[in-house]
């Protein structure tokens, strides 16, 4: 796991520092969807959901989408997630 040296707690307490497209398609992605399909609904390029996928790895310090998934799971657990269509 690829931990940011600035940031501090489980890779699940950081998902307040994703922007709230970061969210939108971490959901996604969690969710089983290829970059393709993410970017689909999105109305974005498969491009910007790999650049967004990127951050989103640095800002949880993670290596991969499965463990990005499971940091989303956790910290989703309890909260309300941001829903998309």
């Amino acid at each position: 796991m690829i931990e940011p040296a600035h940031v501090g707690g489980t890779s699940a307490e950081r998902l307040h520092l994703l922007s709230v497209r970061e969210r939108q398609v971490l959901e996604l992605a969690s969710r089983g969807l290829t970059n393709e399909q993410v970017a689909q609904r999105l109305a974005v390029t498969g491009h910007a959901i790999k650049f967004h996928l990127a951050s989103i790895y640095r800002k949880l310090g993670v290596a991969n989408r499965t463990e990005a998934a499971v940091a989303y799971h956790h910290g989703a657990v309890g909260a309300r997630a941001e829903r998309i269509g």
